[in-house]
């Protein structure tokens, strides 16, 4: 590892609406390195990030590349200078295809530069996509793909460009345990060629695995850096939050008999085929499952986003009509999806705004929005959920991704359903609020609330519900007992069996 800093950070600070949401940091980032930012949602990790890519300037403070001062605020100076980032949330153009997502703005050209060489471009995606080892379409609109390989075309077109330090923001959140692993092999092997990077994750099982170094943010300051070899997930998680988390096991005594929810014979050609389950009046049911098995899409087929060709849903025994989203809530249903930033979240509204989206008929009057109410019931979800924003007026957009997480379980809070579906809950949610998350569905569940969680990360369904069905190709393969079943059951039934015999 080079001893001269790649990156130099001098005294940054940046306020919002009179919130410092970084102050006077400072800390290098090595050639060559993978240099991991731990924080609790809100701790600064995002504005650091767009300082560094140039999207806002500090108030105060400097940034050095290779001890040459950096033009901040200008996201082309940060491009010149070697620096990409593939953020947290896919950001693609939907409409657009694989070749155009990575080549926007940059088109190989040929013939003086009036025609496209869409030969060459189609040939490099396919390099940048064969070294991430991803399997992509690529003449379908990327918004059509799966978020998985959504986010593999991100990365592909951060890697296009040159860079010599590669921000990763919660690059593995939407990834399956197969896909993290061939990233993290790709990070591996950026740093073999020299590429700094700058790898910003909840999961610290992944900074362990990766990681050279660890800085720590805790409230826009800086707390640590230390190497990796020094530190151990306690600890880590002690600088981040300055306290102990602490599990809260629920007992069986909680839950109660009455199934809410009933799901009989549910069936979409090519998504999911005799689907049959049910959830209880304070039981949690996880859907585990690898990426892809269909468990996202049974989710929305019971809330009524996408139709179904048979089956039944019923909610307290009374049949819904399927493909109505309006049906499914007013018999009590809400969702919060795994892609919040477009099904969540309206991000231009302010979080007040958001907050209130699921319950707006009880706040009018006279068709207008009583905003004393609106307001209220915003500082009430906020204060609830410990949603860090400067003011409720303020918009979504602006909060980070942990804080817009929580906007959206707010919402449907709020609505006050009868059956919470949670589809990945805790995606780029930090250990603090991921604790605090789960304890917010044990507490709805002890009220009586059925809760269906979908997530990829096996030990928080295993921790959080009470029972698990596992989901392979679109079928409900197996049903397991929490208390009794392991990480490696799980996998067996979640896995094709191609596959349990390659790893047997």
């Amino acid at each position: 590892m080079n001893d001269v800093p790649l990156i130099q950070l001098r005294n940054l600070t940046k306020s919002y609406v009179g919130v410092h949401a970084l102050r006077s940091l400072s800390f290098d980032i090595a050639a060559g390195e993978v240099h991991a930012v731990c924080g609790e949602n809100g701790a600064g990790k995002s504005t650091l990030i767009r300082l560094l890519t140039g999207v806002v300037s500090p108030d105060e403070g400097e940034i050095h590349v290779r001890g040459q001062s950096l033009k901040t605020g200008s996201v082309q100076c940060s491009e010149d200078a070697g620096i990409a980032v593939m953020h947290q949330e896919s950001s693609i153009f939907p409409d657009l295809n694989a070749v155009d997502n990575i080549f926007v703005g940059r088109e190989i050209t040929w013939c003086n530069g009036l025609l496209l060489d869409r030969a060459r471009m189609k040939q490099r995606t396919r390099e940048l996509l064969d070294r991430l080892g991803a399997s992509v379409d690529l003449e379908s609109p990327v918004g059509e793909l799966p978020l998985a390989q959504q986010q593999m075309v991100a990365l592909a077109r951060a890697l296009s460009r040159e860079c010599r330090l590669l921000i990763m923001d919660e690059a593995t959140a939407s990834l399956s345990a197969r896909e993290t692993e061939r990233l993290l092999h790709v990070v591996r092997q950026l740093r073999a060629d020299g590429v700094s990077i700058l790898y910003v994750s909840h999961r610290l099982e992944e900074v362990f695995e990766i990681a050279d170094r660890v800085t720590v943010l805790r409230d826009g300051q800086y707390v640590a850096t230390r190497r990796v070899t020094e530190l151990d997930v306690a600890t880590v998680i002690q600088l981040m939050v300055g306290r102990n988390i602490d599990e809260v096991q629920r007992t069986e005594s909680q839950i109660k008999r009455k199934a809410v929810l009933e799901v009989e014979q549910l069936t979409r050609h090519g998504a999911f085929k005799d689907v049959n389950f049910s959830v209880h009046s304070g039981e949690i049911v996880g859907l585990a499952g690898l990426v892809g098995s269909g468990r996202s899409e049974i989710a929305r087929a019971i809330f009524g986003i996408d139709r179904f060709e048979s089956g039944s849903v019923r909610v307290d025994g009374q049949q819904l009509i399927q493909n109505s989203v309006r049906e499914s809530m007013a018999a009590g249903i809400g969702l919060v999806p795994e892609d919040r930033q477009h099904e969540g979240l309206v991000l231009e509204m302010t979080v007040a705004e958001n907050l209130s989206l699921a319950t707006l008929p009880s706040l009018c009057r006279l068709g207008f929005v009583s905003r004393l109410q609106e307001s209220a019931l915003a500082s009430e979800l906020m204060s609830r959920l410990s949603i860090k924003a400067a003011a409720p007026y303020v918009a979504a957009e602006t909060l980070s991704g942990g804080n817009q997480q929580k906007i959206v379980l707010g919402k449907w809070l709020a609505h006050r359903p009868k059956v919470l579906i949670l589809d990945e809950p805790t995606r780029g949610v930090d250990v603090g609020a991921k604790a605090q998350v789960h304890q917010i569905v044990r507490e709805l569940a002890a009220t009586g609330m059925a809760t269906l969680v979908i997530s990829s990360e096996m030990q928080e369904l295993l921790s959080l519900c009470d029972r698990l069905l596992v989901v392979r190709d679109g079928r409900i393969v197996g049903e397991l007992s929490c208390a009794l079943a392991t990480q490696e059951e799980v996998l067996i039934l979640a896995l094709p069996d191609a596959m349990k015999e390659a790893i047997r």
